[in-house]
């Protein structure tokens, strides 16, 4: 802290106050700084959590502009106890699933714009789009267990996101599995 050979108190107490709201600034940038790399780093995650839960774009958009900000609020109350992504899957499941609940009738409107098309093929792209389709069709906590294991999420960091067991986690996530494949195998 800087000193200053001021005698008058409310002089100093501006020059104090305006040095704090420097310093409050510039540590606002760092933490600005922060949010912008980690987001720009895994911000797919947030994009696949928030499509899986969304009915239609404006959902989509509303969906990950509360996670976004719900995590920018707890940036400083992350402890890093576990790692970053495992905390961005956390607080993306946990305010999707909120919404979702939230949210008590649902309007059944396409997702379109959202997947952007690959060069590969139309049917690559409709088989995506089947998948999340069935996808939202689970009920949420499924819903969130296969999301995470299609990130190719350990196991372990799975069980400690949700709060279950690790073998329950493989238990679900069979279950799961075998539901899709067999509601993708009726709709082919």
């Amino acid at each position: 802290m800087v000193t200053y050979a001021i005698n008058h108190p409310l002089l100093f107490s501006l020059l104090q106050f305006a040095e704090e709201i420097m310093q409050t600034d510039s540590r606002s940038r760092e933490a600005e700084t922060r949010f912008t790399q980690i987001i720009s780093n895994h911000g797919g995650i947030i994009n696949r959590i928030c499509y899986s839960f969304a009915d239609n774009t404006d959902d989509f958009n509303d969906l990950r502009q509360d996670v976004l900000v719900t995590l920018w609020r707890g940036m400083d109350s992350f402890r890093g106890e576990s790692s970053i992504v495992t905390w961005i899957y956390r607080v993306a499941l946990n305010t999707c699933v909120t919404a979702a609940r939230k949210q008590a009738t649902r309007k059944e409107q396409p997702l379109t714009g959202i997947i952007e098309p690959t060069e590969d093929s139309d049917c690559e792209n409709d088989r995506v789009v089947q998948l999340y389709e069935m996808i939202a069709s689970l009920p949420l906590e499924d819903r969130a267990l296969i999301l995470l294991w299609l990130d190719e999420v350990p196991y372990e960091e799975i069980a400690e996101v949700m709060g279950y067991p690790r073998n329950t986690v493989a238990v679900k996530l069979h279950r799961i599995r075998e539901k899709l494949k067999s509601n993708f195998k009726k709709q082919q």
